[in-house]
């Protein structure tokens, strides 16, 4: 007997009531495993030398509630695995074992009796990622649309043949940089989300928020648009202006809410994110939620036992 294919991402979201549970954070689930993330490939590493660690973390997020996977290639360009001398076919390897990393635990959670459709996110983070140097939380990187698309397009092509469910574009800091995700996306035959990480009312990279999200309320690749690794203080708005100006469902996973202190390699500050938020972020048209760096599963269950009570 043939088991159905679970309905698309895109087709779950066409109904107005579904919600969807998205995982936490993956540096966190790894850190608190005892694995060291420090080197500029951060979770990435782990790809080439643990992989069977990332199946783990992933599974700790299906089994709490998470309906979505996001995989560990946020870190994963071909400059960066170039780096520490593992040649492109390598590197193409590694991104599309990301992929299928999570299908594994996916496939064991449903083993261990997970009934709900479980769905995997390619993560493509923005160039500062690659750099390494925070830069990510500022943009204007010096480089023009073309370049920017130049970067991201084989990235993004080689996680498009890994089949995931959706491609995540997520922590864009810039309008600019936005501008060229939405042009490497064409034609990949994968639906995408476009996920700003923001100060205020504003991308890191300063541009109005109205203006960043409107970019992308006529493209057809993309099924959802909003913000990640911010504050939670900064969702709700962001969440509401989103919805406003594309129509589109609401992507929305902030931060535990601590702040990096980049002097001292350590997280400050008191943790803010919780479930009741994000019923808040619901109410303001958020459709798929979940957390960022530092939200673990603990928090992702409750947010699960929130949304489906």
């Amino acid at each position: 007997m043939t088991t159905a294919a679970p309905p698309s991402l895109a087709d779950t979201l066409a109904s107005p009531s579904a919600v969807v549970v998205l995982d936490g954070g993956l540096s966190n689930q790894l850190e608190s495993a005892g694995h060291d993330l420090s080197d500029d490939l951060w979770s990435a590493g782990l790809l080439a030398e643990e992989p069977e660690a990332l199946v783990a973390a992933h599974l700790a997020y299906y089994e709490a509630g998470a309906d979505v996977a996001t995989t560990a290639s946020y870190q994963a360009t071909f400059e960066g695995f170039a780096s520490r001398g593992i040649g492109h076919d390598r590197a193409a390897g590694l991104l599309a074992l990301s992929v299928e990393l999570a299908r594994e635990a996916a496939r064991r959670a449903q083993a261990r009796g997970v009934t709900r459709p479980l769905r995997v996110a390619a993560s493509a983070g923005p160039y500062g990622a690659m750099l390494a140097d925070g830069s990510e939380y500022r943009g204007r990187y010096g480089l023009s649309v073309a370049e920017l698309e130049a970067f991201h397009r084989p990235r993004l092509e080689v996680l498009a043949q890994a089949e995931p469910d959706v491609l995540a574009l997520e922590t864009v800091p810039d309008a600019d940089e936005a501008r060229a995700l939405l042009r490497a996306v064409r034609g990949l035959g994968v639906p995408a989300w476009l996920s700003y990480t923001v100060a205020g009312e504003r991308t890191r990279a300063g541009q109005p928020l109205e203006e960043a999200f409107g970019l992308a309320a006529d493209a057809d690749e993309i099924v959802a648009v909003g913000v990640n690794c911010c504050a939670p203080e900064d969702a709700e708005r962001a969440v509401a202006v989103a919805a406003r100006v594309t129509g589109k469902p609401v992507v929305v996973y902030p931060n535990s809410g601590e702040a990096w202190d980049a002097a001292a390699r350590d997280w400050r500050g008191r943790a803010t994110f919780s479930a009741e938020l994000a019923e808040a972020w619901r109410r303001a048209g958020a459709r798929l939620i979940g957390g960022c760096c530092r939200v673990g599963p603990d928090a992702i269950a409750g947010v699960a036992d929130r949304l489906r009570a």
